[in-house]
């Protein structure tokens, strides 16, 4: 799991960067929009929408646009399309098994997109249940460890109800089950562990290993992935070799 925390460090830095050009702002607007559809405007109710919120937060969204999304999402105020909420099963290069999240108001351009980028770079669709099976869907929280002794941290995560911890570069990752999800991260933030990321997230429940030039030309396929307008996150059961990402980061 190591890589795998270290190419997701990655990740968020290149976030940081897409909040510059905007595009990070666009899809959060997305996901508030259809959780505030869901289930309503106030986040104390609605947690999907709270997750989102503090994501959003985080990454310095101007506080008008949030809220603009929530009215749009509630259906207070007129204007955006309707957004459709979709999860497609498929397969990166090397057989490597995806669950691609997407949030679109034009269904039939997102998997024309998707299929382009994925056949492009010797990846295809998986038509439903091809490939779901190999994930479960579990509560996914980051906390910065601050210097903090990384021994009492882990334990302090499986005290609140994590099933698993993993520490590596200055992050901890907790995974949790669905159910315990909420009560886990709140019980966190009572020992003073803010979260930078928290999500439900399809977890793999085992990794494939590959070489590391077939690892880095598979992450570079997810990452292309997650750049369309339309995907909102892309889940892998690749298991991320540390030379792959020496390569990735050199690239």
């Amino acid at each position: 799991m190591a890589g795998h925390s270290k190419w997701a460090n990655i990740k968020r830095k290149k976030q940081a960067m897409d909040a510059k050009r905007g595009k990070l702002f666009t899809k959060l607007a997305r996901e508030i929009q259809v959780a505030a559809r869901e289930g309503g405007p106030d986040p104390d109710s609605n947690l999907r929408l709270r997750l989102v919120l503090e994501k959003a937060r985080a990454a310095n969204m101007p506080k008008e646009n949030i809220e603009r999304a929530i009215r749009r999402g509630a259906g207070l105020e007129a204007g955006g399309a309707a957004l459709e909420e979709i999860t497609y099963e498929a397969y990166a290069p090397h057989g490597i098994a995806l669950m691609i999240q997407v949030m679109t108001d034009n269904r039939k351009r997102a998997v024309a997109e998707i299929r382009h980028v994925l056949t492009k770079h010797g990846g295809s669709m998986g038509e439903s249940g091809s490939v779901a099976w190999q994930f479960e869907q579990k509560g996914y929280i980051v906390v910065p460890t601050q210097g903090r002794d990384e021994d009492e941290l882990f334990m302090a995560a499986l005290e609140a109800g994590a099933d698993d911890v993993e520490i590596t570069d200055d992050v901890m990752e907790v995974y949790t089950t669905r159910e315990d999800f909420a009560q886990v991260q709140q019980a966190l933030k009572d020992m003073g562990l803010q979260p930078e990321d928290a999500e439900l997230a399809w977890v793999p429940k085992n990794r494939v290993t590959l070489g590391p030039e077939e690892a880095v030309k598979v992450m570079k396929v997810i990452e292309m992935l997650e750049d369309l307008d339309d995907v909102n996150k892309v889940y892998s059961n690749l298991e991320v070799p540390e030379e792959a990402l020496q390569a990735l980061e050199a690239a």
